[in-house]
């Protein structure tokens, strides 16, 4: 019980890190960053779920988005990545402070 919990807030309750992870390797398609996350970080965001983040992160100034063709593509902006490294480095003294 504890464990599922724990893992729901540190992966659908913390999408938007997530989401900057896969932005940070490459802009992409929102629907493609959905694929992502599932493949690399086994969990399924819902599909309104991400477009949801994806728009907060846009008001944030952590993403943009640009037209390439029909599609709509987003980009990590320098911001979103300050802040990706940002959490990352949160998660890591977590460990260390439980591992102590």
């Amino acid at each position: 019980m504890h464990l599922k919990r724990l893992e729901k807030l540190n992966t659908r309750d913390c999408l938007w890190m997530y989401v900057l992870g896969i932005l940070n390797k490459k802009p992409t398609h929102a629907y493609v960053i959905r694929k992502e996350i599932e493949k690399k970080f086994d969990f399924r965001p819902g599909t309104v779920t991400a477009y949801r983040v994806l728009y907060r992160l846009r008001e944030a100034g952590l993403v943009k988005k640009t037209k390439e063709d029909r599609r709509v593509v987003y980009n990590i902006t320098p911001k979103g990545k300050q802040d990706l490294k940002k959490a990352i480095n949160f998660y890591k003294q977590r460990i260390k402070l439980l591992e102590k």
